[in-house]
């Protein structure tokens, strides 16, 4: 299970523009891990945009963001492109990294409304769990302050 000040997990999953992306290759400077539960869905699209319309401060603050649920590529590219997201969506259809991170649900195709945020060194400096959609981007700004 994850733990805050402990390492998070690496995995390495296929990105919408179809590279392979490793959670490792971002050591450095901090990752944003927002696990959601399905593409182009209200609650989902609220949260993706909230990220967007904030991307210039998340930018500001060196940090990565990367997207992930058990859609496919050729969904999350759709889902990008609607809503001109600035960031990565990663598929995780096998819930490798849903798995890892704890955000399966029993009984549920998709994953629990989470985010890690990941510091320069890999470690997890902060988890919050079902998180609201529409104070999403807020809560992380405020842990990327400090």
């Amino acid at each position: 299970m994850v733990e805050e000040g402990k390492p998070a997990p690496d995995f390495e999953l296929r990105a919408d523009d179809g590279r392979t992306v490793k959670l490792s290759d971002f050591r450095g400077r901090p990752v944003v891990l927002y696990f959601y539960p399905k593409d182009d869905t209200p609650g989902c699209a609220a949260q993706a945009c909230g990220i967007r319309d904030s991307y210039s401060e998340f930018q500001a603050r060196g940090a990565e963001v990367l997207g992930i649920s058990v859609d496919d590529e050729a969904s999350h590219r759709s889902f990008r492109e609607k809503y001109n997201l600035p960031f990565t969506l990663l598929a995780d259809p096998d819930s490798e990294a849903g798995k890892a991170y704890g955000v399966t649900q029993q009984d549920k195709p998709w994953f629990e409304r989470s985010t890690f945020v990941i510091d320069a060194d890999g470690n997890v400096a902060k988890e919050l769990r079902r998180v609201d959609p529409l104070l999403h981007a807020d809560q992380v700004l405020e842990v990327l302050r400090g």
